[in-house]
């Protein structure tokens, strides 16, 4: 008997055992191969625009996908460096060996965790509550909660060419006994589709006629607590080259080949990633396309072909990578594919991540319709946290949406649904200049501590960094220089306008040349870490856009707190549209503000529902 079980060991999977297990339940995570855990099938990459911000805030909430990332990482990048803070996100390089070994090592000595190689048939209820799981053998293990973390390997399909083959990713065995279950239990379920694309031996490449992209020149890392970050001087290079016109004949050619424009697919593929067949089709007008050379490991002589997932049979393969710049000799090691796979529709989930009709029941990562590493281990983190928090009776952890890209992603899963496997953007966040890269253990880790996974050293650390903050943000403020020959003679140097009355040094901060670094011409800065001058400099810098984001986010913070009962009858309102009693009865918002977000209810629909909460609190 466990209290909590997991069943899959991917990046959810792993995340939401070891949240359970350090919140002191027993919890056993079943997989069909400990070798898989955590293991990269796709992209060797952690991190990327809003993506690199859920894996800090992994990390501030005491998960950990960051720690793992700066252990095990190839290259460390701050992307878009150029551009405001709210777009600033940090990418590695990862080893696609080693980063799923560590994580192994990390799961297999954690106290409180089982783990066991077997495949779950079935899971085990009682009337409405979920009492454990079956697996193929027949076996029943018992718990207080399972969290069904599946991946991409419910009744998952290799596709290639017009062969179709029954398998997960990497030719693991398929789930086949989950999905039939939960249709049965009345869950909807969608098929999605993903791809990968060809690796290819790394001796056989001419990276002289490709363009290198090395690491930042300065250390980088994920976790707030700096246990282990790169060497800078150790980084492996990743190079950039195109497609052709060639390119893209031999793939118009062959577009008949492909399984997804042969008929054989099924599923809906991603938008934001899509297949090179699909990006020349849909971009026609397209001469050329990026494609990134990406090192998979240290130990292993294969390179990832960034940007050219495929599903084209091997020999169209072969041709297709010997037409690009750089690889006209290139050997492929493993072939492209894509693959078919089983999702539910999570607008049946409540914000915690657990099932509506059955209780005891979570669903986090890619069976929620999500793609990406980043996307499945934070809803695993979540599921982990709020199942643990309901067996201690104890309210659920809800991120709002100006708190977090976590936030953001589960709300929009569990309001909005997904029609294609769901990626995180920048765009996605209305409050995004709040919900930056710098700033997630500001924002979150206060969380982490009161579920018990961040512990008081740490909080004393984010205690400590805020102050210094602070510190210097009153000392910028209170800093007067004066218009003198000495103090233009510098801001000359650094081509800015010179001064014609008296300013503090906050004030010349917000000039957009100036850095905060220039200002040690007048102020002492080396007593400042980096990331104390970088809060500081962005506070200072985007104040005005800063406050105006939080009045904002106060003002809809009113309708996020004002609780929806669970037990109301939508189709009794007087005057609700047909639509919005037919979106609300299914989703059940818990609050106005979800409501609000739901396709297909209005504004006047909302006000109505309000009339009607009110009357209804008058009356009691």
């Amino acid at each position: 008997m466990y209290d909590i079980i997991i069943v899959g060991g991917g990046h959810a999977g792993s995340e939401a055992a070891l949240a359970s297990a350090r919140m002191n339940h027993s919890t056993l995570l079943v997989t069909g191969n400990i070798q898989m855990i955590s293991s990269m099938p796709c992209n060797p990459s952690i991190g990327g625009p809003a993506k690199g911000i859920v894996v800090r805030e992994i990390d501030a909430l005491g998960g950990e996908m960051a720690k793992n990332t700066d252990k095990t990482a190839l290259q460390m990048r701050l992307l878009n460096v150029s551009k405001g803070p709210a777009v600033r996100a940090l990418r590695a390089q990862s080893d696609k060996v080693t980063y799923s070994l560590e994580m192994q090592k990390t799961i297999l000595k954690q106290p409180n965790l089982d783990v066991i190689e077997a495949y779950v048939d079935k899971l085990y209820l009682e009337e409405k509550k979920i009492k454990g799981i079956i697996l193929e053998d027949g076996t029943i293990i018992r718990s207080n909660a399972v969290i069904i973390t599946t991946g991409t390997y419910m009744q998952s399909k290799i596709l290639v060419g017009d062969q179709v083959t029954k398998s997960g990713p990497d030719k693991q065995k398929a789930s086949e006994g989950l999905s039939p279950q939960l249709r049965a239990l009345g869950f909807e379920t969608v098929r999605l589709k993903t791809g990968t694309p060809p690796r290819i031996k790394r001796d056989s490449i001419d990276f002289s006629k490709t363009e290198i992209h090395n690491g930042d020149q300065v250390p980088r890392w994920f976790s707030f607590d700096k246990v282990s970050y790169l060497d800078i001087d150790k980084q492996l290079p990743c190079y950039l080259t195109y497609t052709n016109e060639e390119t893209h004949e031999i793939i118009n050619l062959n577009l008949n080949k492909s399984s997804m424009f042969s008929g054989v697919v099924e599923g809906v593929g991603p938008r934001y990633c899509p297949s090179i067949e699909d990006k020349i089709v849909r971009f026609s007008d397209k001469l050329r396309h990026q494609i990134f050379l990406e090192p998979e490991s240290q130990f292993i002589d294969e390179i990832y072909v960034q940007g050219f997932s495929t599903s084209m049979p091997h020999h169209i393969q072969d041709k297709m990578i010997k037409s690009i710049v750089g690889l006209e000799n290139a050997v492929i090691a493993k072939y492209a594919y894509a693959i078919e796979y089983d999702a539910i529709d999570a607008r049946v989930l409540y914000p915690t991540l657990e099932s509506k009709a059955y209780e005891g029941l979570y669903f986090a990562g890619q069976v929620n319709g999500t793609s990406g590493y980043e996307e499945a281990a934070c809803q695993g983190l979540m599921a982990g946290i709020n199942a643990a928090l309901k067996l201690e009776g104890k309210e659920p952890l809800v991120l709002k949406r100006h708190e977090a890209y976590i936030g953001v992603l589960i709300d929009d899963l569990v309001t909005k649904g997904v029609t294609d496997p769901y990626r995180l953007l920048t765009s996605r966040a209305e409050y995004r200049l709040l919900l930056r890269h710098d700033n997630a253990d500001i924002r979150i880790r206060k969380y982490g501590n009161s579920v018990g996974l961040v512990d008081y050293k740490q909080l004393q650390e984010l205690e400590k960094k805020i102050s210094l903050i602070e510190e210097l943000r009153l000392k910028l403020e209170n800093f007067i220089i004066l218009p003198n020959q000495n103090t233009n003679k510098i801001l000359e140097k650094m081509n800015s306008v010179p001064l014609k009355d008296k300013s503090t040094l906050s004030s010349l901060l917000r000039r957009t040349e100036l850095e905060i670094n220039d200002l040690s011409n007048w102020i002492d800065l080396s007593t400042y870490s980096f990331e104390v001058l970088e809060q500081a400099e962005i506070e200072i810098k985007y104040e005005g856009y800063i406050e105006k984001a939080k009045k904002q986010a106060e003002k809809l913070l009113k309708m996020e707190d004002y609780a929806i009962p669970k037990d109301i009858d939508y189709f009794s309102i007087s005057n609700l549209a047909k639509e919005a009693r037919e979106k609300l009865s299914k989703i059940k918002p818990l609050t106005i503000g979800q409501a609000s977000r739901v396709s297909g209810v209005n504004p006047s629909d909302i006000s109505i529902l309000l009339v009607y909460l009110k009357t209804k609190n008058n009356n009691l």
